[in-house]
């Protein structure tokens, strides 16, 4: 298949549960994590949203992950694998860095053992922070038949409490998708905001909660011209990369 795919990134490197890219000379390292389902094989399925990043200079760095109850959990050791990655690159040690989360992945990045503060400023891509109910229909249906209640770990409110108790990072860019039925960044904004020092904004941006997903496969298959939504991860990458380049100007000092 991959003769078919003539611009296929196949200059993914696989370090563990880590997947790599870097053009030649980077100008800053971007941490992502994806949302449930998709960060199965993020590489493929944020494809065009990634490659944007690179097209700019950023290397990637991504996580690949299954859903668990357990996020925080995930959150512990998505952020051991990614640094312990990094660090087997010297010769980035020095370049600015900012994380991107979608969906899951932004609760992921909020939950971070390190408040926040290993980066210079997250973006958060249609964060939502639902109960494992809403999240995992299936739960509502085998949960009260086998006689036990289910939850993810922090649920819902706790993960706002910690929000406010350990999350450090002052620089946040929220998008939100004009679409987006289950978004709760506003809700998430208000939060952020709420700290003193917090220079956190929000932005809204057309498409539904996937808009930052997709492979490109049908123009790379059928050699047909960018499409709309190829236009749309752009601009999204686009205004990602505004904060990155203020990362790479300047790096805030954090929240006290």
């Amino acid at each position: 298949m991959s003769g078919l795919l003539p611009h296929w990134p196949r200059h993914w490197r696989q370090l563990g549960r880590v997947w790599l890219a870097l053009p030649p000379q980077p100008v800053g390292i971007i941490q992502f994590i994806g949302g449930n389902g998709l960060a199965v094989q993020p590489q493929w399925s944020y494809q065009r949203l990634l490659r944007a990043f690179e097209a700019q200079g950023w290397g990637v760095f991504t996580w690949a992950y299954r859903l668990s109850l357990d996020h925080q959990q995930q959150a512990d050791q998505a952020f051991l694998d990614l640094e312990r990655v990094l660090r087997r690159q010297p010769n980035l040690a020095d370049l600015p860095l900012l994380r991107v989360g979608h969906s899951l992945g932004c609760k992921l990045l909020l939950l971070a053992p390190d408040g926040g503060l290993g980066c210079g400023g997250a973006a958060m891509l249609a964060f939502n922070n639902y109960a494992a109910g809403r999240s995992i229909p299936l739960v509502n249906q085998l949960g009260p038949s086998l006689g036990f209640t289910v939850e993810f770990n922090p649920p819902p409110r706790r993960t706002m409490e910690l929000v406010a108790e350990h999350y450090r990072q002052p620089r946040n860019l929220l998008v939100r998708f004009r679409d987006d039925t289950i978004d709760q960044s506003p809700h998430l904004h208000a939060q952020l905001k709420a700290r003193s020092g917090d220079q956190s904004r929000l932005v809204v941006l057309p498409g539904k909660h996937t808009a930052p997903a997709s492979a490109g496969l049908r123009q790379q298959l059928l050699g047909m011209g960018e499409d709309a939504k190829g236009r749309r991860i752009k601009r999204l990458a686009h205004q990602v990369l505004v904060l990155g380049q203020e990362l790479v100007g300047s790096t805030p000092a954090p929240l006290n």
